[in-house]
């Protein structure tokens, strides 16, 4: 197998980079393409510019009119997707089309391809010898993780990257295969992203107005589904120099910001209300309702929760309330979508795991109304060491929507409480 080279790979700066992603799953919406985001990301990171994403179907036409346009527009083309052995995994076909070489196997692609079947003491399908192809103008590059080999194609001027569709496989090839033959633009890019909690877009870009419309650096405002994020970030010669110019605009912008920011980059508002606990020596428990043990998930994805987070009780019914200690008084006075419900479960999962702080949702997620109420009413209670607060989140939408929006409620009011105390 052929190593080409790639240090005398003189590009145009600014380098472009288009983005084509394969597959009819992807294009009737079957499946998220996660992949074209991440790819975007990182090319971003090296200061390659991406004007365009494209999305074609396994149809070996138009998977060649939209290799011919990315190639005809972009210094660099990244295609993920249909390195399978079927015969509707056709990217190698159209690579090798629209490069006009004929494809033939590469004995140290076959012979790595084999090894991995005989190993996990399976046959190897006769299908699975197309994912050992390559053409004259390609490198293979080794798939650890599964049996598409990836391609790296140098012709013409140009550089084209084909990576398996399945994202841990994509992500690994990326890292160990495809960075260390891009080539360098002369500029770095680095950039930060401040995340906030319990403020609204139009109120934060209002206070960072002045930051919003300078060039360098650049700053943008993003909803996201915790808050908005604030990303602070600009090119120069070396990534020091760029960080010299973002931090201070970014320290700044955090100071204006202070009351409602949780965190930066990585940190998450789970990871921030950990890190509050922690240094209080304090811990946390939940009982849910509407939300379904969704507040649970979120919680427990983050790692090192283990040292603040006691458990969660998902008390759905109103015999589960009971059951963990909500009075059936209380419940029948005011019915289970309700403050006074959503305060005993708060306060009774705080003293039935014996924690510092006790969270709780209870609520209508629809789509028909629960109790009287509308899809979209629910209350989100707070129990702490010494105050008892509650919230009520009145506003429509589809469930998925009333959950997350409901769970994002109760995380954000548990920090606002930490945050108050400390």
């Amino acid at each position: 197998m052929q190593r080409l080279n790639y240090t005398d790979f003189a590009m145009t700066t600014p380098i472009v980079a288009e983005i084509l992603s394969v597959g009819t799953e992807i294009l009737l919406g079957e499946i998220v393409d996660t992949n074209a985001a991440w790819l975007a990301a990182r090319l971003n990171e090296r200061g390659i510019r991406i004007f365009r994403k494209q999305t074609v179907g396994d149809n070996l036409l138009r998977l060649c009119n939209a290799l011919d346009l990315a190639l005809n527009r972009a210094d660099i083309v990244i295609v993920t997707g249909g390195l399978g052995p079927a015969d509707d995994d056709m990217t190698r076909e159209a690579i090798s089309q629209v490069f006009d070489e004929k494809p033939t196997v590469d004995p140290g692609l076959l012979e790595n391809l084999q090894q991995m079947f005989k190993t996990r003491n399976r046959p190897m399908p006769a299908a699975n010898n197309k994912q050992a192809w390559l053409i004259e103008s390609a490198e293979g590059l080794d798939n650890p993780f599964g049996t598409a080999c990836g391609w790296a194609v140098r012709k013409n001027g140009k550089l084209l990257f084909a990576l398996p569709g399945p994202p841990s496989e994509m992500k690994k090839m990326w890292a160990d295969q495809v960075e260390p033959r891009l080539p360098s633009t002369g500029q770095c890019f680095y950039h930060t992203t401040i995340h906030t909690c319990l403020i609204g877009e139009p109120h934060l870009a209002e206070i960072i107005s002045d930051y919003t419309v300078m060039k360098s650096p650049g700053v943008g405002t993003y909803a996201r589904a915790n808050g908005v994020d604030v990303r602070v970030g600009a090119v120069a010669a070396s990534e020091n120099e760029a960080k010299k110019i973002v931090m201070p605009a970014a320290a700044e912008i955090e100071k204006r910001l202070h009351e409602f920011v949780y965190g930066r980059d990585g940190e998450t508002l789970v990871s921030a209300i950990m890190k509050m606990l922690n240094l209080r020596n304090e811990n946390f428990s939940c009982m849910e309702s509407l939300t379904g043990g969704a507040i649970a998930a979120e919680v427990t994805a983050c790692p090192g929760i283990s040292s603040c987070f006691a458990g969660s009780i998902t008390a759905y019914s109103a015999e589960a309330k009971i059951a963990f200690g909500i009075s059936p008084q209380t419940i029948e006075r005011y019915g289970v979508v309700s403050q006074q419900v959503a305060e005993e479960m708060a306060k009774n999962v705080k003293k039935i795991f014996k924690t510092s702080w006790g969270i709780a949702t209870t609520g209508a997620a629809g789509p028909d109304s629960h109790d009287g109420k509308q899809p979209g009413t629910a209350w989100v209670a707070v129990a702490g060491p010494e105050k008892l607060e509650t919230m009520l989140v009145d506003w429509p939408g589809d469930r998925a929507m009333i959950i997350n929006r409901v769970g994002r409620s109760a995380l954000q009011m548990l920090w606002s409480a930490l945050r108050r105390e400390k």
